[in-house]
């Protein structure tokens, strides 16, 4: 069987029909392959599309700012590729006059281009042979050749980089790179395929083996912690409110958040102890309170899992550093914050 062939004969009848796959434009590629890191096609599609009509030019993403580009990434998680977006277009519109490298080895300079993007963005938008490995390329290969090196080690990632490199079509590697994605992501997929029409069933070895549902292999390396965050709605009598900027460095830096008490455990109205609270909160004098939610919200992220309590607490004055709570949509959050805000929203808070 002609492993190359059978993907791209597939591919060819079979491919979504997606923006970014009508343009060999580096600038679009590139967008399209950071929005979609860690986020499915589904997802990621909106916010592609309201990337390009906000910033249709290299140029016009240099020129933002970090809040408006954060704004925008908002629901996506991964903060950091947002800020490396806006880093990247600055860097390539000022120091490289707004032309993007055209090679693999040049696009690997790029901040946040690491070898898989710039893999797919030299093969699709310059057509060199450039192999590349994502989860999903990680998944055909492990069960089609019946590999069991765990994918997250040093040596999986040089096996299975190799493995493609040797596989892919040098005539045409554009097209390959992209089938042998879109055949991960809709037939060889993570959870039940219907092995039964796929064409690469007869030298398939996972599937001789009955190993679909073990392969590829992970190594299990992330500790998760838990943290118990308390966020202290403060309102006013002129319906203001407090909402700080996160200028440590982390997932959410540079978002926008109400002031945060993290707390040993879980803590209830029986609990909550308004000196501790006044010390997070010392510009103003907290006159009621109440816990919006009683059960904690849980926000699980890849190194830590959130226990999230939202606290409205009514105080006499927050001063000068207020916003009128109303405009607090205007503000790039995390998605816990905004989820909470589209919430209260409806319930006119």
């Amino acid at each position: 069987m002609d492993f190359s062939k059978e993907l791209i004969d597939w591919y060819s009848v079979n491919k979504r029909d997606l923006p970014w796959r009508r343009t060999q434009n580096p600038y679009y590629i590139w967008l399209s392959e950071i929005i979609l890191q860690q986020t499915q096609v589904k997802q990621g599609l909106p916010y592609y599309e309201r990337f390009v009509n906000a910033f249709p030019t290299i140029f016009d993403l240099a020129e933002a700012s970090e809040e408006t580009i954060l704004k925008y990434w908002q629901g996506l998680g991964y903060y950091s590729r947002a800020r490396n977006l806006r880093a990247t277009a600055k860097h390539i519109t000022r120091e490289l006059e707004g032309e993007f490298p055209d090679n693999y080895k040049a696009l690997l300079e790029l901040k946040g281009v690491g070898d898989y993007t710039a893999s797919a963005i030299a093969s699709i938008a310059f057509n060199e042979v450039a192999a590349v490995v994502d989860g999903n390329v990680y998944r055909v290969l492990a069960r089609y050749f019946g590999i069991k090196t765990p994918i997250n080690t040093t040596n999986g990632i040089k096996e299975f980089k190799t493995l493609a490199t040797v596989l892919i079509d040098k005539t045409q590697p554009a097209k390959f790179n992209q089938a042998i994605m879109e055949f991960g992501a809709i037939q060889c997929k993570p959870k039940n395929p219907d092995c039964s029409v796929c064409p690469l069933r007869s030298g398939c070895i996972a599937l001789a083996q009955n190993s679909i549902e073990t392969l590829p292999v992970k190594v299990k390396k992330t500790k998760v912690t838990t943290k118990y965050f308390n966020f202290l709605v403060c309102i006013d009598k002129n319906k203001n409110t407090l909402f700080e900027k996160r200028s440590k460095k982390g997932i959410w830096q540079n978002l926008y958040q109400f002031p945060l008490y993290e707390s040993p455990k879980s803590i209830n109205i029986k609990d909550f102890d308004t000196v501790a609270l006044n010390s997070t909160l010392p510009q103003c004098k907290i006159l009621d309170f109440s816990l919006y939610n009683e059960i904690d919200i849980v926000h699980k992220l890849s190194h830590q899992h959130l226990y999230t309590k939202f606290w409205i607490l009514e105080v006499d004055s927050l001063g000068n550093s207020s916003i009128p709570f109303k405009d607090i949509h205007n503000y790039p959050t995390p998605v816990l914050i905004s989820n909470f805000i589209d919430a209260v929203k409806i319930q006119n808070l």
